[in-house]
């Protein structure tokens, strides 16, 4: 059965320190608008606090869960056990994007690895955490992070990475306003 917990405490912190993948979705708040989960991995998760928990946002092919977090801030973390006992966590909360080149950005850049291609760190305020079992969650043998889109973003170089985002990340699927 599902518990919740009132904080992230050390069993749950060790727990997430092991897992090598998370899912992130969103919302925005008009009925029709398109639902976002994407799946992030690397050394990109950090927990902050006892309700903090944040990722470091590498730049991609759309811009959804930035524009979805300006216009309403709701956002959940999922993490799943592909090894091991099975296990869910799920941190549901308010999120916010600080993007790449301001000084809350910079503020929150010693947490993390500073890959190439970075374009925002999320940090939520996190209101709900529960786990749940994943019983029917099948287990996968860890082999390795894919290196292709840092390759992508060395290759494209800090420029070329602006001009990509200034052209792909400004907005959302729906029109939501993405990356300033």
């Amino acid at each position: 059965m599902s518990k919740e917990y009132p904080e992230i405490d050390p069993k749950i912190r060790d727990w997430v320190a092991k897992q090598k993948m998370f899912f992130v979705a969103t919302a925005p708040l008009a009925g029709d608008g398109m639902i976002n989960c994407s799946p992030k991995g690397m050394d990109s998760f950090r927990i902050l606090g006892p309700k903090t928990v944040a990722y470091l946002d590498l730049t991609g092919s759309g811009v959804e869960t930035i524009a979805h977090l300006k216009e309403n801030s709701r956002i959940v973390i999922m993490m799943t056990a592909f090894e091991g006992p099975p296990q869910i966590i799920r941190f549901h909360g308010k999120g916010r994007a600080l993007q790449k080149g301001t000084p809350a950005y910079d503020e929150f850049l010693p947490h993390f690895v500073d890959y190439p291609g970075a374009r925002s760190i999320i940090v939520i305020e996190v209101d709900r955490i529960s786990d749940s079992c994943g019983y029917s969650v099948p287990l996968y043998a860890y082999k390795g992070d894919r290196d292709v889109l840092l390759k992508w973003a060395k290759t494209k170089g800090d420029e070329g990475i602006v001009d990509y985002q200034s052209k792909n990340n400004r907005e959302s699927l729906d029109g939501l306003k993405g990356l300033d």
